[in-house]
């Protein structure tokens, strides 16, 4: 199958700004961003539905990540990193993403991955470099900003907003180890200040994406106490293409 979302060398100034998490100009395209990657990630009908299960298997080219859900589809995707259950190049599973997972997310097209938790990241290269199948060239910026720090909410949706105003920017992921409570909050925080979410609908999605994996009150909390920023929004017709429905969680 095809890999999808080309970006050349020439963007590569513009990746650098993004990735440090600094606003870039709008040049977003009248469309809304995310058609292909929405079209090739089509089994993910809604935001608890996973592309790659917990052992990192079901999307081949996606190896590498753990529990691959949307969060605004087309655009943000979430997860974890498969360490302990690589089949070639186990390891504990406190560490940022395998070498062959940052490789086929650039191959597959995205230009962000961020790690959510500080353990380990000194050992991840911070750019991955490759070709798209159709052979063009393009960058992974990977970073590390831990998630459930509330004084980084705001650096976190940056980097959104600037994947939302930019078609060139390709797919954002971003990733704990499991793919359930750090990158939950991330992604409850988002479809607030996003999709309108409000904290107790929020907070029922973390809920649901944790695979029953319990940590007690305090990311629920968190979420509930977020309050949108004025700075970042997205249109109606954005949303529509974009965001889960709160109730149900299906895309639309």
């Amino acid at each position: 199958m095809l890999k999808i979302i080309a970006l050349g060398f020439s963007f590569l100034a513009l990746n650098s700004a993004h990735a440090m998490g600094k606003a870039v100009p709008d040049t977003s395209l009248p469309n809304v961003v995310g058609e292909a990657t929405r079209a090739r990630y089509a089994k993910l009908t809604d935001a608890s539905a996973k592309l790659v299960d917990d052992r990192g298997n079901g999307f081949e080219a996606l190896y590498g990540v753990r529990n691959f859900r949307a969060v605004l589809n087309g655009v943000y995707y979430r997860g974890g990193a498969n360490n302990y259950y690589h089949r070639t190049n186990k390891r504990g599973n406190e560490n940022p993403l395998p070498n062959d997972g940052l490789m086929n997310l650039c191959e597959e097209g995205f230009t962000d991955a961020v790690y959510l938790y500080p353990t380990n990241a000194g050992t991840a290269p911070k750019t991955t470099r490759c070709r798209t199948a159709d052979g063009s060239e393009n960058v992974l910026n990977y970073q590390q900003i831990t998630g459930m720090d509330t004084s980084n909410n705001k650096k976190l949706l940056t980097i959104v907003q600037n994947h939302l105003r930019n078609e060139r920017l390709g797919g954002l992921y971003m990733h704990c180890w499991n793919g359930w409570h750090a990158s939950g909050y991330a992604a409850a925080i988002t479809l607030r200040q996003f999709c309108g979410f409000t904290g107790e609908e929020a907070a029922k999605y973390w809920t649901k994406n944790i695979d029953k994996v319990e940590v007690g009150e305090h990311v629920r909390t968190a979420i509930r106490a977020f309050k949108p920023l004025p700075d970042f929004s997205i249109t109606a017709e954005e949303k529509a293409k974009l965001c889960p429905d709160p109730s149900s969680l299906k895309f639309r």
